[in-house]
């Protein structure tokens, strides 16, 4: 084998078998070593328009299949590309490999042609490991280290393979002085703390009458145990955005989401409690939480980093969190008054209402909340939903309500705009045969989405389920930005930055031979979820909205409320800006009436 086919069948021997990426020729060895693996059938490749979402999907598919995510790119531009994918998967705490191609060795340091400084350009992105392959019989360890730190760090490494040495003849490493010998076995560490710890937790949550607990992207696959700790405890169960799936909405003690683009239970049971349990989440917005000193707290990391950084905890366990809560579960005490648990489900089941009735009010063609509330009644079993950044992301948040066997995510600590469509694509690569439909603003679709839907285009024929459903907002508003002005600087929108061109995406999708549904009558948003749910291909559902309706947060304060009506002074759109805010705060207050 030369060093790039070795490369390949290393990788695969640690299990990856799906790669995304785009060749040049500064890992040209690499593509033609690719091609010999994927006509034996060994590999699975997913051929992007652009470098950088092949390190969104990547970071998507750790996400949604809890395994590393594999991208490669050429030398120079190629390299550059993938960056802010992999600032994703560092920010959100996945494992990803990234493969780059560099110049010869001998010209590097010579100023040549798209020869980039690599180690320092991926030093902070791959602060766990990053190595230059220099010689044949050093692919080894560099595969191994890589993926291991990957998946064990959960954290992007990448490795750089000069082009001259990419079909140089591969050879083990020597039984040398200056030489090592890497392997493949599996790590296994302490998935439990001590007994002390679990014991001293306990203590602390079953003195508890008002326990508010916090699952977040750590808490995936903890569901049985979160559901059983909060049932023992009569406690109300909030979500960071990456945890959206960890507990269904269906539940009545699932307060929905926290934060910004959170719901008001959730405020509420984080403002109210005496106890606070943070599991599996770095939820980086302290505002949100209780008070320091109000409560007691508990926290669940694997990461021993992430422990006591956003609460100060009383007792912060290190440990799996699903394999922690088993163990603390034995040492819990039944909490007997349900007063807590009681006001909880009142509130929850008063904020549905709410919901329900904010998005039937009336608005200028869609209002983007019917658009989402029409979604979850029809949501299919086993769904995976994406969402990207920006105001879409508010109505995926509050108004999408997820049920359990269903997978969702998004860019969390990057929130990057323009994730939405290379994570379901990455999504339907894993999982064929589950539709997937991803949550777009029409921002985020100009960006990266039009590029994608190529991809989807390209690949869709193989999948065993052909459901992949992009929805667009279109309302020619970078609408969340435009809501930021007006709420945190006082200013009304500024048109030369905020407003962006309009663009027929459904008739886009059919160029491209999928399908396209264009709506803009409230009446007629659930028969355009029912005609794209049923269709035989991909499909972008263009929901023409308006742009004015405001993402409220769960709890205005006081010198939000002042900017906003200062920022009608300046505001180009003040009469709808005006009557749409105010249809949001009636029905807030009083949700049967209707707007």
């Amino acid at each position: 084998m030369n060093v790039s086919e070795f490369l390949w069948k290393r990788l695969q021997e640690w299990g990856l078998k799906r790669a995304y990426g785009y060749p040049g020729d500064g890992a040209g060895g690499i593509d033609v070593a690719l091609q010999k693996e994927i006509d034996a059938g060994n590999i699975d490749y997913v051929q992007v328009r652009h470098e950088e979402m092949a390190a969104f999907m990547a970071t998507a598919h750790a996400k949604f299949t809890s395994q590393v995510g594999l991208c490669f790119a050429t030398s120079g531009p190629g390299a550059i590309h993938l960056l802010n994918g992999l600032y994703d998967a560092k920010l959100d705490h996945v494992g990803v490999v990234a493969i780059m191609g560099q110049q010869a060795r001998t010209a590097i340091g010579s100023n040549y042609q798209q020869e980039v400084d690599l180690q320092s350009l991926c030093k902070d992105v791959a602060s766990e490991y990053i190595v230059t392959v220099t010689e044949p019989s050093q692919m080894r360890h560099a595969i191994d280290r890589a993926v291991r730190i990957a998946r064990d760090k959960r954290s992007p490494t990448v490795i750089i393979v000069p082009n001259d040495l990419q079909e140089l003849s591969y050879s083990e490493p020597p039984m040398a002085h200056g030489s090592t010998h890497t392997g493949i076995g599996t790590t296994i560490g302490s998935k439990v703390p001590e007994e002390t710890g679990l014991r001293a937790a306990a203590d602390i949550l079953n003195s508890g009458k008002k326990v508010a607990i916090l699952a977040g992207a750590g808490a995936l696959e903890a569901t049985d145990e979160l559901l059983e700790t909060a049932e023992i405890l009569g406690a109300g169960i909030a979500k960071a955005l990456l945890g959206k799936a960890a507990v269904p909405d269906e539940l009545p003690f699932v307060t929905g989401s926290i934060g910004l683009l959170g719901t008001k239970p959730s405020w509420d049971l984080m403002k109210e409690c005496d106890t606070f349990l943070m599991v599996g989440s770095s939820f980086p917005y302290s505002e949100f939480l209780p008070e320091p000193g109000q409560a007691r707290g508990v926290q669940i990391d694997i990461d021993s980093g992430r422990l006591s950084l956003r609460y100060p905890m009383e007792v912060s366990l290190q440990g799996d969190c699903a394999a922690t809560l088993r163990a603390l579960i034995p040492l819990l005490q039944h909490n007997t008054d349900r007063s807590w648990r009681t006001r909880i489900e009142k509130e929850v089941a008063d904020w549905w209402k709410v919901l329900e009735a904010r998005a039937m009010n009336s608005a200028d063609s869609l209002n983007p909340q019917r658009v989402f509330r029409e979604l979850s009644k029809q949501l299919p079993d086993n769904a995976i939903i994406t969402a990207d950044s920006g105001s879409v992301a508010n109505w995926y948040a509050r108004d999408l309500r997820m049920r359990r066997g269903m997978k969702a995510s998004l860019s969390g600590g990057l929130a990057s705009l323009g994730a939405g469509t290379p994570y379901a694509m990455a999504g339907k690569m894993a999982f064929p045969e589950r539709t997937v439909i991803a949550c777009m603003g029409d921002g985020a679709m100009q960006m990266n989405g039009l590029n994608v839907m190529i991809t989807i285009s390209k690949y869709w024929r193989q999948w065993s389920n052909p459901k992949l459903i992009v929805l667009v907002l279109n309302n020619q508003d970078l609408s969340q930005v435009t809501w930021e002005e007006r709420i945190q600087l006082g200013k009304g929108k500024t048109e030369s930055t905020q407003a962006i061109p309009d663009f027929p995406y459904h008739k886009y999708a059919e160029l491209l031979g999928l399908k396209g549904i264009c709506v803009d009558d409230p009446e007629k948003v659930a028969a355009a979820w029912d005609e794209a749910l049923s269709a035989d291909r991909p499909v972008i559902l263009e929901a023409r909205t308006d742009p004015n309706v405001p993402p409220l947060p769960p709890h205005i304060t006081l010198q939000q409320a002042k900017a906003f009506l200062s920022s009608l002074i300046s505001e180009p759109e003040r009469s709808s800006v005006i009557l749409d805010s105010a249809k949001e705060m009636l029905t807030s207050i009083m949700p049967s009436h209707k707007s």
